[in-house]
């Protein structure tokens, strides 16, 4: 059945492309990680592609794929070519998902699924002990959770009142205001993503311009300087996009400039490529190799008085 975000009370439904459990890459401890579906950048080497449209959308893995030919057979629409480069004819999918209960090998699934505040808190709880025990807890991520500001504040306002740790994975284009009241107040610790420091590349590579993330960032630098919560800058390294001299070094004078000390860099992955394709993505823009170490290297004499921190 099609599945769509439901709209109550002028409060959106999201949908959630996965829960991960066991995580330590998302914060502090054992994590498990809620990948919100839907972000109003549209980075052109984002990791998570599959959350940025936050609707439901159909995922097609030719790898995983044994060619049995139900999911055509079943296709009244016929959406579904082989002579297409990313098989499904997204022009045509009506996602009424047919194909992808035909579909023996599970190559083609429905990505996005509706949870209610009590089923993501049901799911959580299972690991509790994990989290006392390391440290950790339940990070938001994406897509942008902060899309979401009603439903967030309930599911933190559930999260906190279970004792439990939460970290904001964010790219940091939100209302600073309702950010304020509904979200920050249930917070532990913010990652937030500084990409690209020019108004007009950032415009470019990312879809829109970054006035509201750096007027974002220190606001909540000027709070955490007075005893709430920490902040930590992310800066991902994109080969020729965002890891070079110029966009580093400039980004690094402005973290300065707010007074913050630490940055953590993010070392491209390509593998994001192969998932964009899935989603029915173009993925040319960017690089397809890993980021070298002499690169890495000098990404990190580039913004040469701060601290990194992973």
């Amino acid at each position: 059945m099609k599945n769509t975000n439901k709209k109550t009370n002028q409060t959106y439904q999201p949908l959630i492309t996965e829960i991960k459990s066991h995580s330590l890459d998302d914060g502090k401890g054992i994590r498990s990680v809620i990948f919100f579906k839907g972000c109003p950048l549209s980075c052109e080497w984002c990791h998570n592609p599959e959350t940025i449209n936050p609707n439901i959308s159909i995922s097609y893995d030719k790898n995983a794929c044994l060619d049995f030919k139900d999911c055509i057979n079943v296709c009244e629409l016929h959406a579904l070519d082989p002579e297409n480069p990313l098989f499904v004819n997204r022009d045509l999918c009506t996602l009424c998902g047919k194909c992808t209960d035909a579909c023996a090998s599970e190559a083609l699934s429905l990505i996005g699924n509706t949870m209610s505040v009590e089923d993501i808190i049901e799911h959580t709880l299972r690991y509790q002990p994990f989290y006392k025990n390391s440290e950790g807890g339940v990070t938001l991520s994406g897509g942008e959770a902060t899309l979401y500001m009603d439903f967030c504040e309930e599911l933190l306002k559930s999260l906190k009142q279970k004792d439990i740790n939460v970290t904001l994975e964010t790219s940091g284009y939100f209302h600073q205001q309702r950010f304020f009241d509904k979200i920050y107040p249930y917070l532990d610790q913010i990652y937030f993503d500084i990409k690209i420091f020019d108004n007009i590349l950032h415009k470019k590579h990312c879809g829109k311009d970054n006035a509201r993330i750096l007027e974002n960032f220190i606001a909540l630098k000027k709070r955490a300087d007075d005893g709430e919560v920490p902040i930590l800058a992310r800066i991902p390294l994109i080969p020729d996009i965002t890891a070079t001299k110029d966009n580093l070094q400039a980004i690094a004078r402005f973290l300065i400039s707010t007074g913050e000390t630490q940055v953590s860099l993010l070392p491209y992955n390509p593998i994001w490529s192969d998932e964009a394709n899935k989603v029915g993505m173009p993925a040319e823009p960017t690089p397809h190799t890993w980021l070298t170490e002499e690169h890495l290297q000098k990404c990190k004499h580039y913004v040469s008085g701060l601290d990194i921190v992973n």
